[in-house]
């Protein structure tokens, strides 16, 4: 039986990508700021409105402002008004099981202007104030996460990390793997452990009756780099143990020179345990979105 894979929102990048995206599985795009990731990203979100029934959710990790514009993109592009998961509002558990109430579309987790974001930019004590912030935080995470899949979500997308020149040293990519692997990709009834801890018996009924399955779920990270040409972002060295060895699918998207020209192109540089098409393909931004010229 074929897997069914999740549609990007672009119908010329799910035909390079043999039908779509491997659900359960991580996608990574690579780009410099403003190359187009974030209304690749939207797109994606927006196409589980259709596959699904459930538009996805977007999971800024910015902590320079909001910058990356997810709020003017969506409507502009789609008319979708996107609800915010404010990260130091209270909730109300109580709330989950009412989908009018629970499921927001936007959760921005650092709203901290300028915060620097790599070890060695940091005194210890300032990486020690990350953490202690980032665990304060990680109960509204959970909450946006398991309040959004439970009401039948399957797509996100996290944008906002910053370029860094060892992943290892971002405290960003330490928060990320957190929420990859600790609210991601475990089973529901754990990850609502996590969430209702003293409350989790009192719940125990509802929780059973709102089951999800993790490997349905798909998630798109959004990765700014330094590098702005997209031969640079090709000839890029992976390092053993970086987000990047572990994602089973990188779309790279990048400038390149034509004639005294410059444009853009995507290329997909990595599609585990299937047949891709490896073109560099030419694209723009029209007022619909990112559209490739094939």
């Amino acid at each position: 039986m074929t897997e069914l894979r999740q549609q990007t929102g672009i119908p010329q990048l799910d035909e390079m990508l043999s039908g779509g995206l491997l659900p359960g599985k991580l996608t990574v795009v690579l780009g410099a700021t403003g190359i187009g990731k974030t209304q690749l990203g939207l797109q994606f979100a927006q196409a589980g409105l259709q596959q699904e029934g459930q538009a996805g959710i977007l999971f800024d990790m910015a902590t320079r402002g909001d910058s990356q514009s997810h709020s003017d993109y969506a409507e502009r592009l789609f008319q979708w008004k996107l609800r915010e998961q404010f990260v130091d509002a209270p909730f109300d558990l109580e709330q989950i099981w009412n989908a009018d109430q629970a499921r927001k579309d936007y959760q921005h987790l650092f709203r901290q202007s300028g915060r620097r974001v790599t070890r060695r930019d940091m005194e210890l004590d300032e990486w020690k104030e990350w953490k202690l912030e980032f665990v304060k935080k990680l109960d509204s995470a959970i909450a946006f996460f398991y309040s959004n899949f439970v009401h039948g979500v399957r797509r996100t997308v996290i944008d906002g990390i910053e370029p860094t020149d060892r992943p290892s040293d971002s405290f960003q990519f330490h928060a990320f793997e957190y929420v990859y692997h600790q609210i991601m990709r475990k089973e529901y009834d754990w990850v609502a452990r996590d969430l209702f801890r003293a409350q989790f018996r009192s719940h125990q009924e509802q929780i059973e009756q709102h089951p999800y399955d993790f490997q349905q779920i798909g998630c798109l990270l959004l990765l700014t780099t330094h590098e702005v040409m997209l031969d640079d972002l090709i000839q890029r060295p992976i390092e053993s143990g970086d987000v990047l060895s572990n994602a089973n699918t990188i779309i790279l998207m990048g400038k390149i020179r034509e004639g005294n020209r410059m444009s853009r192109a995507l290329h997909i540089a990595k599609h585990r345990g299937s047949a891709v098409d490896e073109s560099l393909v030419p694209f723009e931004i029209q007022e619909s979105g990112l559209q490739l010229l094939t």
